[in-house]
């Protein structure tokens, strides 16, 4: 099988200039097919900020109502997704901005709200991602750059996790292609002390995922990550790294899921 690359990007990364700069290079050199999605860094709730909406985020989730729906597709579909592909395009990388309506390529349904009410969040399906138009855009040569913005049957336009997204890509096309995903953020990986760079965990398996919940090491913005990550793992996904966005390109470099 041919082998594709799907990277997610987020964090602060989003949010400095010259990170980005140089993540969306060391990005644009990745050989064969790939696909990259990013969240929305600090900018939707900036933004937020200045319209006087509050944001509100559980474990590292946004509750998205109906007014802070419209500014997340503002800034996730909008304003990063095209400032994301306009560098990769500088980049020589012919990458194609898309959220998950155009072309009913990821279509999710809204989330429960039976434990807990998100509002316009949407959640993934094993029937979410249209694989065999997405292989299309692939053949053609493209890059799709896919932001956190999906759609359901009806049409209405979901908030969607950026991390779940990517996992549930990696995990559909695993059956067609070679999928590596990585997880790219600040930080080089899993770490005991976020405060220690040094103190990298290289793998972490289900046991140790536990642990590290229960000791309070992974909290918050770090839940969807890992949670997605071995969700990945463990459904025929090649194989799943949570790295460092300057260590993209580099072998054997951050913590691997297995």
């Amino acid at each position: 099988m041919r082998k594709l690359t799907i990277v997610k990007v987020g964090g602060e990364i989003l949010d400095d200039a010259e990170k980005l700069t140089v993540f969306l290079h060391d990005f644009s050199k990745i050989e064969g097919s790939k696909i990259l999605v990013h969240g929305g860094g600090k900018v939707a709730t900036q933004l937020a900020n200045k319209l006087g909406v509050n944001t509100e985020m559980i474990e590292g989730r946004r509750i998205t109502n109906e007014e802070t729906l419209p500014i997340a597709v503002m800034v996730y579909a909008g304003l990063i997704n095209k400032k994301v592909v306009a560098q990769l395009q500088t980049n020589g990388c012919d990458a194609l901005g898309l959220c998950g309506a155009d072309g009913r390529l990821i279509k999710t349904v809204k989330r429960s709200t039976a434990l807990l009410d998100y509002g316009f969040v949407g959640d993934c399906t094993d029937e979410s991602i249209n694989v065999s138009r997405l292989q299309q855009l692939l053949d053609l040569g493209f890059c799709p750059v896919f932001s956190a913005i999906t759609v359901d049957d009806q049409g209405q336009l979901l908030n969607t996790n950026a991390d779940t997204i990517a996992s549930c890509l990696s995990i559909a096309l695993s059956g067609i292609y070679n999928v590596s995903l990585m997880y790219c953020f600040e930080h080089s990986g899993v770490l005991k002390d976020v405060q220690d760079a040094q103190s990298l965990i290289p793998i972490v398996d289900d046991m140790l995922i536990e642990t590290l919940k229960e000791t309070g090491v992974i909290t918050k913005g770090m839940l969807p990550k890992i949670e997605n990550a071995m969700k990945a793992a463990h459904l025929g996904v090649t194989e799943v790294w949570i790295r460092s966005y300057e260590s993209l390109n580099k072998l054997n470099c951050g913590t691997r899921i297995q």
